[in-house]
């Protein structure tokens, strides 16, 4: 089976409880929306909650580091779409990137880097992925590796040294 590449499945909704004093969306409901498009496609790769995956392997993952950039702000009740991007797996992690885009015009609005942990949630130790679910992965990641790598991954936060 192939895996969709890109993986544009995830649709949502900028939400009134998510504005800010700026009156645009914080920050943090990025990230929830961003976690909400790992969800669709955790559960393509029959790892998510429509598997029970966890109930069956007693395994889940953690995130062991996020980078978010924020590109243009959102407004109450703007819809947005996420494109999920595999950028690589290996025996227990899995490193994805998610870009957001406004639906209504098609403009990026905001990234992010993610890399998680394949965990035993009852040794709370990170261990291998069943082989299985390696072999969806490395499919993903494979019918993911055609496609231009986005630009932004791998990118670090540092502000310019002092000029002397």
């Amino acid at each position: 089976m192939s895996f969709p590449a890109p993986f544009h499945q995830f649709r949502g909704q900028v939400q009134p409880a998510w504005i800010d004093s700026n009156d645009h969306m914080n920050l943090a409901y990025y990230t929830v929306l961003f976690d909400q498009a790992t969800d669709v496609i955790y559960d393509a790769f029959g790892i998510g909650f429509a598997d029970d995956y966890k109930g069956r392997t007693k395994c889940g993952t953690m995130a062991a580091e996020t980078h978010n950039l924020y590109v243009q702000e959102l407004l109450v009740h703007e819809e947005v779409t996420v494109m999920s991007h595999v950028v690589a797996v290996d025996a227990k992690r899995l490193h994805l990137a998610h870009e957001m885009y406004r639906a209504a015009d098609g403009a990026l609005t905001a990234m992010q880097e993610l890399m998680y942990l394949h965990v035993d949630l009852v040794a709370r130790k990170v261990v291998p992925w069943p082989a299985d679910v390696l072999a969806v992965l490395q499919g993903a990641a494979a019918a993911h590796a055609q496609l231009k790598r986005p630009d932004w991954v791998g990118r670090r936060i540092s502000m310019p040294a002092p000029k002397a």
